[in-house]
């Protein structure tokens, strides 16, 4: 098993360099976290150097394996690899460390350093993220290579994730750590530091768990490798064979994801603060620092050194190795892309960014003169473009079936010889995530980074609360990940104020480049889910109605297009002589009132325009020009209606607007006693509207 291992002086020195490097830069910058990333410096340079299939010279090489650093506060220890390994990082990005602009911001960023796969910090993350990878690295298997049995694919790759004791006592690795058991991601390894300590001192003050029984029972492979062991000669070391030997053992096990517990002192070898909670979230001061150094064996007196010879070594070794994995990956990546012509087709589009010509002509057109839910709408609308999207897969926190978010006709995924192993398996489309909704929110956008595929995941709009932090993630990251939120409002009904989301639409609006789309009918969600497909950039949050709504007839009666759902804010409906004297703006089940609302008014002679606003983000991002044809600024008189909180909408409507919402709690009723009582109805409507007529 550890025939090919080696490990020399050069190594060793390196590892000692790193960890003096990891320092000198906490202490330079005055803040951070040095403690890990000094004990962990030996077990990422193993990784670098030794076991994972990177290749430094391309950091997004199709072929490599990934790596997280879910204890993402030790980023330093991730970007001494980057500079050592060659990834195109120098010393004076140490230097940098946690300066506005550089290349080594505080904890890894996804987008920003290269050979960072995800950005971490908020712990458990990175774990989740981890799991989506692996989740994603299986369904990419099966799309383009499904022919190949599993583990001699391309396709086929490993992640690994190194996570502390923050990351084990965070709820969202639970989720996680559990999906990836159910699921058999035998291709998830995680390295997690044990090394006993938090910010407020030892971890035993909070936490007591047997992880690995945790872990093991929910389906891991487990190991225990202890670098707290004095060596023969007394002296503490870090036996970096005996993690080579675990990794080894790890990748063999392809049924099981693996857990390798690595106890380790934080801040070995430290003079004074080895082992306690004092290196973990500080500089350790210039003396220490000093006494770490001769510890290590080197000059005290130097910083941010590191001798040509060592640096000569690990990119040499890095680089040789790497580019010896490219190039055999690269043969044959050649011949399967001539056996599978099809199928490279389909790689190459989905690589660049691109939807399928043909998606326009599988959009479904939802007929007038009937109701339909949203949520009803986006299935129907979810089905049909999967036709011609291969690459799109999701599911939903144990409510497919609520949130529509079932591809029809489509597999499962599940593991190898689950249940009903006729019609699903390994590579199916449809994610049970289980009731997970964080897990399932870093799930996705570990996905979504892994860049073969698309993904959505969808619950209640009421518990997008419970995965925020990884919505926030998403769009911090730029990725398109399609968040499915159904049950928008007190349209829920009899289930009362627990299921009836108030606040949640305002506190989505504003996370930064998140796309929050709550469309007014079947055919703006068929809009909807376009325009969240066309968005390479940002996230979608897709919110829906539990409850049917009228479908407008758009071909009369002055109804605008339902593309006009992509520029965010378009006139619906216009005044009757096309100078209105009043704007209604609504979005979701609301613009059906507003129409209502305008024929009473027209009825009065008060010019009215209806503006459907499904998304604010997208509106903003329209050009001035057209935001003022929309809501032209010499009128004055507006009426927002939103079932759901107020806040935002003054924006809108001015000082001389009126705002119909919510900023209460709801109440358990039918879904029209609950309307009628917090004033949506079109009486309400027409008398707020000449009140905002008075003042205008």
């Amino acid at each position: 098993m550890t025939k090919s291992f080696s490990w020399n002086e050069l190594d060793e020195r390196a590892v000692a360099f790193g960890k003096a490097l990891a320092a000198d830069a906490v202490e330079k910058v005055g803040s951070g976290h040095p403690g890990a990333a000094i004990s962990l410096t030996a077990a990422a340079y193993l990784l670098y150097q030794k076991e994972m299939r990177v290749d430094p010279a391309c950091p997004t090489w199709l072929g490599r394996d990934r790596f997280i650093l879910s204890a993402g506060h030790a980023s330093v220890m991730q970007y001494v690899q980057l500079v050592l390994a060659g990834y195109g990082l120098e010393v004076s990005d140490l230097e940098q460390l946690r300066e506005r602009g550089s290349r080594t911001p505080a904890h890894p960023e996804y987008g920003h350093t290269p050979g960072v796969e995800a950005t971490t910090g908020p712990l458990g993350s990175g774990f989740a993220a981890g799991v989506g990878m692996a989740a994603a690295a299986r369904r990419e298997h099966g799309l383009y290579d499904a022919a190949t049995p599993a583990g001699e694919s391309i396709f086929d790759h490993n992640i690994y994730v190194i996570a502390g004791d923050g990351c084990m006592q965070e709820g969202v690795t639970i989720e996680a750590a559990s999906f990836a058991g159910t699921q058999e991601l035998g291709n998830l390894i995680v390295i997690w530091d044990d090394n006993a300590i938090t910010i407020e001192g030892d971890a035993a003050l909070a936490f007591r768990d047997d992880v690995e029984a945790r872990f093991a029972a929910q389906g891991w492979h487990t190991a225990h490798v202890d670098w707290r062991n004095a060596g023969s000669d007394g002296g503490y070391y870090e036996d970096v064979k005996a993690l080579h030997e675990a990794l080894e053992a790890a990748r063999a096990e392809t049924k099981r994801p693996s857990l390798i517990r690595l106890s380790t002192i934080i801040a070995w070898p430290c003079p004074t603060k080895q082992g306690s909670a004092s290196s973990h979230g500080a500089k350790l001061g210039e003396s220490e620092v000093a006494g770490l150094k001769q510890n290590l064996g080197l000059d005290p007196n130097e910083r941010f050194a590191l001798p040509e010879q060592v640096l000569e070594h690990t990119r040499t070794q890095a680089g040789q190795r790497g580019a010896a994995l490219h190039a055999t990956w690269d043969k044959r990546f050649e011949a399967w892309g001539q056996a599978n012509p099809q199928a490279l087709e389909l790689l190459e589009r989905v690589r660049a960014g691109l939807l399928p010509a043909e998606l326009d002509d599988v959009l479904p057109v939802f007929e007038p003169g009937s109701s339909l839910s949203t949520r009803a709408a986006s299935g129907k609308t979810l089905s049909a473009i999967a036709s011609t999207l291969p690459e799109l897969w999701g599911g939903s926190a144990d409510l497919g079936g609520s949130n529509m978010t079932n591809i029809a006709g489509a597999s499962e995924f599940l593991p190898e010889g689950s249940l009903n192993p006729e019609e699903n398996g390994p590579y199916g489309r449809i994610i049970h995530f289980g009731v997970r909704e964080h897990a399932m929110g870093n799930m996705l956008n570990g996905i979504v980074q892994s860049g073969l595929t698309r993904a959505y995941g969808g619950t209640f709009l009421v518990f997008s609360d419970y995965m925020r932090p990884a919505v926030r993630l998403a769009a911090l990251q730029k990725l398109p990940t399609v968040f499915v939120w159904s049950h928008d409002s007190i349209g829920v009904g009899e289930d009362g104020p627990t299921h009836q989301p108030i606040e949640h639409i305002a506190s989505l609006r504003v996370i930064p480049g998140l796309n929050v789309v709550r469309p007014a009918d079947a055919n703006e969600t068929v809009q909807a889910w376009l325009g969240a497909l066309a968005h390479r950039d940002s996230p979608t949050g897709l919110v829906l109605s539990r409850q049917n709504l009228p479908i407008f007839d758009r071909s009369q009666g002055g109804f605008a297009p339902a593309e006009g759902t992509l520029r965010g804010a378009y006139t619906l409906v216009e005044a009757s002589n096309s100078k209105p004297q009043v704007l209604l703006l609504a979005t979701g089940s609301e613009v059906a009132l507003a129409v209502e609302a305008r024929q009473a008014l027209e009825a009065e002679g008060i010019p009215t325009r209806v503006v459907s606003v499904p998304c604010w983000e997208w509106f903003h991002a329209q050009d001035a020009e057209y935001r003022e044809s929309v809501l032209p600024s010499q009128v004055k008189a507006r009426v927002a209606l939103e079932a759901a909180s107020s806040m935002g909408w003054r924006e809108w409507v001015g000082d001389a607007g009126e705002i119909i919402a919510i900023d209460e709690y709801g109440e358990s009723a039918t879904p029209a006693e609950l309307f009628e009582y917090f004033g949506f109805t079109v009486d309400n409507v027409v008398a707020k509207a000449k009140q905002s007529l008075a003042r205008a």
